[in-house]
């Protein structure tokens, strides 16, 4: 993903709320799951994580991303957002700019 592709997600980023939080159970194959269907239907998610939550916003973007087979956008705090496109062509919402 080049920087011009990234700042353009981070932009759409900016205009959508969290879907997802992630509290003290960390990454459960639950939450990951449900993150990977949201992927699937919105393309562009963002994750808050909690105060109670004990690993960083940082490592949860990394192991999430892994698992989700998705990019991270970015992370701000306690904010992350990833992208991943949608398998069908036909449903993809989100065209990126050229590279």
């Amino acid at each position: 993903m080049t920087s011009k592709q990234r700042a353009y997600l981070k932009g759409l980023a900016m205009n959508i709320d969290s879907v997802f939080q992630i509290g003290k159970s960390s990454l459960t194959p639950e939450v990951t799951q449900a993150v990977s269907e949201a992927l699937e239907a919105r393309e562009l998610v963002k994750i808050t994580v909690l105060k109670n939550c004990l690993d960083d916003g940082r490592s949860i973007a990394e192991v999430l991303a892994e698992r989700t087979h998705s990019e991270v956008v970015q992370v701000i705090g306690r904010k992350i957002v990833l992208y991943r496109p949608a398998k069908d062509e036909s449903k993809r919402k989100i065209q990126l700019p050229v590279k």
